[in-house]
């Protein structure tokens, strides 16, 4: 059966006997068993009859004995050597098996008292089961001792990796299925043991069940040679231990083997260097279950992947077999007459402080609240003139070194081999890089232990900065932008955990999932359009509001407000994007935090109308969010400054995209009348946003007067360009705002074509620019009459024709664009 020898030992104190352990698996597959199918009579007091059963049976059987049986030698291995141990349920459909052994252990009990370790609290854990105001049919937040759900497939080992990061007496256990074991993110997921340190983390078993079948298909583990899948398994870092049960032999057979399996595994103690342990368990699929069910076989194939069987509410027949199916399992032995789990099953529960379902690594909190030091010592200097320079993320890497330096056991940064690439590179001053791998000499800022963790796989990253954020430390992940797309459906899940979690009133809150993206759309002008999206903000927003954080730092003194106020939130998913270049510093810190606590505000210093509330309405608005958006609005309101300056300009930044929401959608959202001081009523707004346009206009759903919001942003423009190019190609250049900007100002609704502009004559121009007149003389044509400004919008539509035929011509754009500086307005 097993090439794992027979022989185990065990402290004679804590020895749990095997027939304990068969009474556990037993007692689990009874209690998973009767989830599926009954709402009454669920000790078998009396013949089964139509009320006994649920009319609607949802749920998956296929897994439930295999995971029961790996739970119940896992009891076994806690008990006798008093381990620290949480268990990663991998094939999570099959929710009912981490329920049931959360009620045998005793920790449901306490957490919900009404489902009592008695017969009725069995009725209440089988009505609530996948049924309408119950429980999910997966290993839900609401299943105690759960951090892996288990609906998407192909977490659960970058999971548990990531939960004994940094805790060197953790023992997770982490069961797999081979219908899971297909997924990218599980095959690369092999690789993870080459980045422990035996010394400062935890431990992780992998159990892989072979159970040979998915839902309709054969699993491909299954069906190769045993010795390709060992070669697979070596190649990754891990030493298998086979463990083979088949339908011919009783199911307690299996118990000798799998135990010695498990202790030879859990007795190993890992050295650099050395493979890791872990088991192969081969088992039928829906082992203990039907065998046959209308003359098909089932146990051992597909059919017993969800219900093996149905149509019982109508069937006195089915309602038989079901019947003899759990009285199969001899629950006289197993639930004393009150319904408490006998003795002889109570020999396999781990003591309080032990109880895998109860551990408070698996059940949410947060162990250690973030060391935040103060960014002062990083922050740029900013003077009246606003002319500092400086790379956002170089600014806030020079933070996180200190972060890291003050949270040595509770903070991680994972990067997607782009922590250089991003100019985070100052973290490595206080970290290098965690690599369990060989170190070269010519390698640089590798070590076996450190806080920083790259791979080039963001589903890996992902599901490790999860597995630390679940176990209650603090992750930062930081991507390319574009390449973020990566884990969206990851993101969904995760978030889907958040909003759940948050309905269970014995889960801790977690700590906050921070992504940093930077090299983002409006500067990946070199690498092309494959690196040209800004579609994350759109997948984040779409989530409940309550759970969602969105910030666009302007400038490096606001990304360190940012990071500041983020990193040690709550139950919250923050995304910021932030670029890499050296760009203009707009605020000092001081400014950044009070900005940030507003979440938008009106930049007085950068337009021409005061930017007060108590000053009259200006003519129009130019909105922004996002560092390369900032720019081009400031620079499109200087230019209406200097050439159209009886127009009014005011030039509002926002942080805080949130901001947008009414405050009624989103806790972040402003107040209306908050917005009405910052965008008064009846006055046009031009928006240079980051992302796509339509982002924004969701966002303002519910506001009042949000036709006059005209935001650009990208439009799915992008090539291998210059950065100015890649601005004009998607209109979110200076002249284009500028020229937007003033003729909505002056009540010209219909959209200025930038391209045609440029064949606005000479004369025409001049004629134009003599009618417009001047502030000082009153003349001409006044604010907000149609035509007012077109020489100035000519002028800028030639200089937008000249940037590009310059691009397009050498390669780099016109010195105005590249030298351009800020130009205070004087009081």
């Amino acid at each position: 059966m097993s090439n794992a020898s027979a022989d185990r030992t065990a402290s004679a104190d804590h020895a749990v006997p095997l027939d304990s352990v068969d009474a556990w698996w037993r007692a689990a597959d009874y209690l998973s068993a009767a989830q599926l199918y009954l709402v009454d009579d669920v000790l078998l007091e009396r013949p089964l009859e139509q009320g006994d059963v649920k009319r609607r049976l949802l749920g998956h059987w296929g897994t439930v004995p295999a995971l029961n049986l790996i739970y119940a030698h896992a009891n076994r291995v806690v008990i006798e050597q008093d381990l620290e141990a949480i268990f990663v349920c991998g094939p999570g459909h099959g929710g009912q098996a981490m329920i049931s052994n959360g009620w045998l252990d005793g920790t449901l009990s306490e957490l919900e008292p009404e489902i009592g370790r008695d017969a009725d609290g069995i009725r209440r854990l089988c009505r609530r089961f996948s049924f309408p105001g119950g429980v999910a049919s997966h290993a839900a937040p609401s299943t105690p001792g759960s951090i892996n759900e288990g609906g998407e497939l192909g977490y659960s080992l970058a999971h548990a990796v990531g939960a004994v990061l940094d805790d060197p007496d953790l023992l997770a256990i982490c069961a797999i299925g081979d219908g899971e074991a297909e997924t990218a993110t599980l095959a690369a997921s092999w690789q993870l043991p080459r980045l422990l340190d035996p010394q400062r983390d935890g431990r992780v078993l992998p159990v892989l069940n072979l159970n040979g079948w998915k839902i309709a298909n054969p699993t491909l583990l299954s069906r190769i040679p045993e010795e390709e899948l060992r070669a697979l398994l070596i190649g990754g870092g891990w030493e298998p231990v086979f463990v083979d049960a088949t339908a011919d032999e009783p199911p307690s057979a299996v118990h000798p083997h799998l135990a010695a399996a498990m202790d030879a595994a859990v007795a190993h103690r890992p050295v650099r260097g050395e493979r890791r342990p872990m088991i192969v368990l081969r088992t039928p699929k829906g082992w203990t279950g039907p065998k046959t069910v209308d003359g098909d076989p089932v146990e051992g194939t597909w059919r017993a992947h969800q219900i093996p069987l149905d149509d019982l509410h109508d069937d006195p027949g089915r309602r038989d077999q079901l019947e003899a199916w759990l009285r199969s399992y001899r629950p006289e032995e197993l639930f004393d007459d009150h319904g408490a789990p006998t003795p002889l099953v109570d020999a396999g529960q781990p003591r309080p402080g032990r109880r895998m379902s109860g551990s408070p690594r698996a059940n949410g909190g947060v162990r250690r609240p973030l060391a935040v030091p103060d960014p002062h010592f990083a922050a740029v200097r900013v003077s009246r003139r606003r002319d500092a320079r400086a790379s956002a993320t170089a600014t806030a890497g020079r933070w996180l070194a200190e972060l890291i330096t003050r949270n040595p056991q509770t903070f991680r940064l994972f990067g997607a081999d782009e922590v250089e690439s991003n100019k985070l590179e100052a973290v490595l001053e206080a970290s290098p890089r965690q690599w369990g791998a060989e170190i070269a000499p010519i390698d640089e800022n590798l070590a076996h232990h450190g806080r920083v963790i790259e791979l080039l796989s963001e589903n890996l990253l992902q599901g490790l900065a999860e597995g630390y954020a679940l176990t209650g430390r603090h992750p930062l992940f930081t991507s390319y932008e574009a390449f973020i797309h990566i884990v969206d459906s990851m993101f969904n899940q995760y978030a889907k955990w958040i909003e759940s979690a948050r309905d269970v009133p014995w889960r801790e809150p977690l700590p906050a999932f921070t992504y940093l993206l930077s090299s983002h759309v409006w500067r990946q002008d070199h690498n092309g359009f494959s690196h040209q999206d800004p579609g994350f903000l759109d997948v984040v927003a779409d989530k409940r509001a309550e759970l969602t954080r969105i910030y666009l730092p302007a400038d490096a003194n606001t990304l360190l407000a940012v990071l500041e106020r983020a990193l040690p939130d709550r139950d919250v998913v923050n995304l910021v994007v932030a670029g890499k270049h050296d760009e203009p510093a707009w605020l000092g810190l001081g400014e950044a935090r009070r900005h940030l606590e507003r979440g938008a505000s009106a930049w007085s210093w950068a337009g021409a109308d005061g930017g007060d509330a108590d000053d009259d309405d200006p003519d129009v608005v130019l909105a922004c969010a996002g560092d390369v958006p900032t720019i081009e609005a400031v620079a499109a309101a200087q230019l209406i400054r200097e050439q159209t300056p009886w127009l009014s300009v005011r030039v509002v930044n926002v942080v805080d995209l949130m901001r947008l929401v009414p405050s009624g959608r989103h806790p972040h959202g402003m107040p209306e009348h908050d917005w009405q001081r910052l965008f008064p009523l009846d006055v046009p707004v031009v928006f240079a946003f980051h992302g796509y346009p339509a982002l924004v206009h969701r966002l303002l759903h519910g506001r009042p007067q949000t036709e006059r919001f005209h935001v650009h942003g990208f439009q799915e423009k992008g090539t291998t360009t210059t950065p100015f190019d890649m601005l004009m190609l998607n209109d979110l250049d200076r002249f284009t705002l500028a020229a937007d900007a003033v003729r909505r100002g002056v009540g010209d609704v219909d959209r200025f074509d930038a391209e045609s502009a440029v064949e606005v004559s000479t004369d025409i121009a001049a004629d134009l620019a003599d009618r417009a007149g001047t502030p000082e003389d009153g003349a001409g044509i006044r604010p907000r009459e149609p035509r007012a400004g077109d020489a100035a919008i000519a002028e800028w539509m030639h200089r937008r024709r000249a940037n590009r035929d310059h691009a397009y011509r050498e390669g780099v754009d016109l010195p105005e664009i590249e030298r351009w500086r800020f130009c205070v307005r004087e009081p």
